[in-house]
């Protein structure tokens, strides 16, 4: 059971990335000053991103990665709320009960 919860928060942090659907997409203020091209193209490589190892992604959950767009490092991470957005989801394989929230920063913003 713990391996399909894994695929399955898994595939729910896939979709968000690849469709920016299921969940909340925050930009910090380092990438909005990047412009609109810049940001267009972070989502796109965010989007595309799949270079998960055990060393990258010990979880198994597809969570977290880092990109590199016109000479800028950038990270991505997805959080797990619960509903009311105050504390940590209960249950991240379960969407009735998480808002996720995927953050991409410059790695200088870190």
């Amino acid at each position: 059971m713990p391996m399909e919860r894994t695929a399955r928060i898994a595939a729910l942090n896939d979709q968000l990335r690849a469709t920016l659907k299921g969940g909340l997409v925050l930009m910090t203020a380092g990438v909005v000053a990047l412009g609109v091209d810049a940001q267009a193209a972070i989502l796109a490589a965010v989007a595309a991103y799949d270079r998960f190892t055990p060393e990258s992604d010990p979880y198994g959950e597809h969570d977290f990665g880092v990109v590199a767009i016109a000479g800028e490092r950038l990270f991505w991470k997805i959080d797990y709320l619960d509903r009311a957005e105050q504390a940590h989801s209960p249950d991240p394989s379960d969407p009735a009960l998480t808002v996720r929230t995927l953050t991409i920063m410059l790695a200088a913003e870190y």
